[in-house]
């Protein structure tokens, strides 16, 4: 069984007395990509920082290919961890070459040195700047010296805290697909700290979502999105809507039908959420829709209140009939009905969560 590049277990830091990393615990396994997730202040680059050995932690241990590196008795020096650094500023040395900047962290004959930088400012396709300096070089040239230089020692572990957030969006993708095509080649293990669901969704084999200190929940991309553990998971991911209603018997009676509350209590309050892509428009047909299905329920009616064209999808919002809360609709290419449009709105059942209120 192949042992993990990097362990965290019950890590613990506190600020004021108060925990903003929480018993934080993680595993990752070599060529392996996990994304802590979570909104600024959940704890994330105190995690990264911790592991670095910049922070030291006030309980749990740290662990790089079995070896402790570090408690509250034991501790490295972060030079000594087989640890690499990757952050948003490149901070790249502005007097060196970019080859020099990629040998700046390794050791041996210079010439051993400067073959190492070459054969890796090949694979990221910059050889060709081998003698230049970094002001010649665009953001996402400079992003690729930065991760070359933090590849150079070989680290069985790289942490990036939110390294591509600097770089055009049209850049981004494919440095980011680059970059872990290169990481997972060499094996090392990646934490990678990053705010913005979709990054996470297209970099992680698994996610660790953070909020205030704790890990709420931790599990691969699909299973994170379509299993969340709570309502605040769902939303992190996109916009939803919510209905809420009292449980009867297992059940909560809304405008869209009746939907399942089981081991819930009668009386309690609960909420149904659900995304707008996973909602479905019908025409409204002199005053009817269409009939309930088990898998759509039963459709409700609203008025469209606005619509925009977002790119590659409409986002249409309306009022509804029964108590005039407003709920989204999300339809691929083109669809702009004029407000004050009566129109049908279903739910797909197997896309909605209960979750207690």
């Amino acid at each position: 069984m192949t042992s993990p590049r990097l362990e965290t277990r019950d890590l613990v830091r506190r600020f004021d007395g108060k925990a903003v990393v929480d018993h934080v615990s993680l595993s990752i396994l070599p060529g392996n990509v996990t994304c802590l997730l979570g909104p600024s202040g959940c704890g994330k680059s105190t995690t990264l920082r911790m592991i670095a050995g910049v922070e030291q932690q006030d309980a749990g241990e740290i662990y790089v290919d079995g070896r402790l590196v570090c408690d509250t008795v034991t501790r490295v020096p972060p030079e000594k961890r087989s640890v690499g650094l990757m952050f948003q500023d490149f901070a790249l040395f502005p007097h060196l070459s970019v080859a020099d900047n990629v040998a700046f962290g390794l050791k041996g004959p210079k010439a051993a040195r400067r073959k190492r930088a070459g054969e890796l400012l090949e694979r990221v396709g910059l050889s060709h700047h081998f003698d230049g300096y970094p002001h010649q070089l665009s953001g996402g040239e400079q992003q690729r010296v930065a991760l070359a230089r933090a590849i150079a020692p070989k680290p069985k572990v790289m942490l990036m805290d939110e390294p591509f957030s600097g770089l055009d969006n049209r850049l981004r993708d494919g440095i980011r697909d680059d970059t872990l095509d290169l990481l997972k080649e060499e094996g090392t293990g990646v934490l990678l700290v990053t705010h913005e669901p979709e990054e996470a969704m297209r970099m992680a084999d698994e996610i660790a979502l953070m909020r205030d200190g704790r890990i709420v929940q931790l599990g691969a991309p699909y299973n994170i999105y379509n299993s969340p553990a709570d309502k605040a998971a769902v939303a992190f991911f996109s916009d939803v809507n919510v209905l809420s209603g009292r449980v009867q018997g297992a059940l909560v009676d809304t405008p869209f039908g009746q939907f399942l509350a089981p081991g819930v209590p009668d009386g309690e309050t609960v909420e149904i959420v659900f995304r707008p892509q996973h909602v479905t428009i019908d025409f409204d047909r002199n005053g009817r829709g269409p009939n309930p299905t088990e898998i759509a329920g039963t459709p409700a009616r609203g008025v469209v209140r606005r619509a925009r064209f977002m790119g590659s999808e409409s986002l249409v919002e309306f009022r509804m009939d029964h108590d005039g809360q407003i709920l989204r609709a999300t339809v691929p290419n083109v669809f702009l009905p004029k407000p004050g449009t009566p129109l049908w709105l279903s739910v797909r059942r197997d896309r909605c969560f209960v979750f207690p209120a």
